[in-house]
């Protein structure tokens, strides 16, 4: 396996990190799901979650976000440890958009997006006129100011996501985690989404299933596998189609354009023996 140095990832406790796990890992009934877990995030950067289903992709990030205890390991932010932080604190500086967001009740788009601004008012506050400029322009940055007054539950999935990333800049984050914010959406809704995240001010790490959307829009991607780490650095590095059979168990083609790394799937490979990534290089 790759270490995050060696392929440009940026190694935990290193000064100027926005975001890190050291080791981290997450169990349920003796079953580990993450396995020490170490990523580091530089501020402003960009961070792809890769690997297939079960992988520990959603894990980490509920992890790297305090909604869950670490079994061990630390997750920091700007070095200070998520665990000893009020909730409140974590959610001034972080913001999280689950795959999909429900609700037994039926709010309007204005009022899902100014839930965001509840970790900036005291307990039974009422909105200020400040929450409602920082809600109205988080809004216009993710292009949901003609949706303020329809009722949520009547938006297409691609309205709900951009509403919920909406609310998530509402908390005015410095780190916004993501999962799977493509999911669900046709591809020029995808592009859309993710021209809107990369555009925001934001610290982000979010999950990802199509290698060719993280080639495009992260500046470093994490491979998981199992829940371990089983290489990082740049998409350009990770992205080899060595990789992609040992991973994902599918033969593809890497192919490096002008206009970026495209991925062209050939086949699903079956009854391979097991191998692992040293070094960047598949080893049996």
């Amino acid at each position: 396996m790759s270490t995050p140095t060696e392929v440009g990832m940026s190694t935990p406790t290193e000064v100027g990190m926005s975001i890190e796990s050291d080791r981290v890992s997450w169990a349920v009934r003796d079953r580990l799901i993450v396995d020490a877990v170490s990523v580091a995030v530089r501020p402003g950067s960009t961070v792809g979650l890769l690997g297939p289903n079960g992988s520990g992709k959603s894990s980490l990030l509920r992890l790297l976000a305090g909604l869950r205890p670490t079994s061990s390991g630390v997750v920091r932010l700007d070095g200070a440890d998520v665990s000893g932080m009020s909730r409140r604190d974590v959610a001034r500086r972080l913001a999280v958009v689950d795959q999909e967001s429900t609700t037994d009740s039926d709010p309007s788009v204005r009022d899902v997006i100014g839930l965001g601004r509840l970790p900036h008012r005291a307990p039974w506050a009422p909105e200020s006129a400040c929450d409602r400029d920082i809600a109205r322009m988080a809004a216009a940055t993710m292009r949901t100011e003609h949706l303020l007054d329809r009722r949520y539950a009547t938006l297409s999935g691609g309205e709900r996501q951009r509403v919920q990333l909406a609310r998530a800049l509402a908390q005015e984050p410095t780190e916004l985690l993501l999962d799977e914010p493509t999911n669900h959406l046709d591809v020029r809704h995808q592009l859309e989404l993710l021209e809107l995240v990369r555009a925001a001010s934001a610290t982000t790490v979010m999950a990802l299933h199509d290698l060719n959307l993280a080639a495009a829009y992260c500046d470093e991607v994490v491979v998981l596998r199992a829940g371990r780490v089983q290489v990082a650095g740049p998409p350009e590095i990770v992205i080899r189609p060595e990789m992609i059979a040992e991973v994902y168990g599918v033969e593809a083609e890497v192919e490096h354009t002008p206009s970026g790394l495209h991925v062209r799937y050939l086949r699903a490979l079956t009854g391979r023996p097991e191998a692992t990534i040293e070094g960047g290089r598949m080893t049996r």
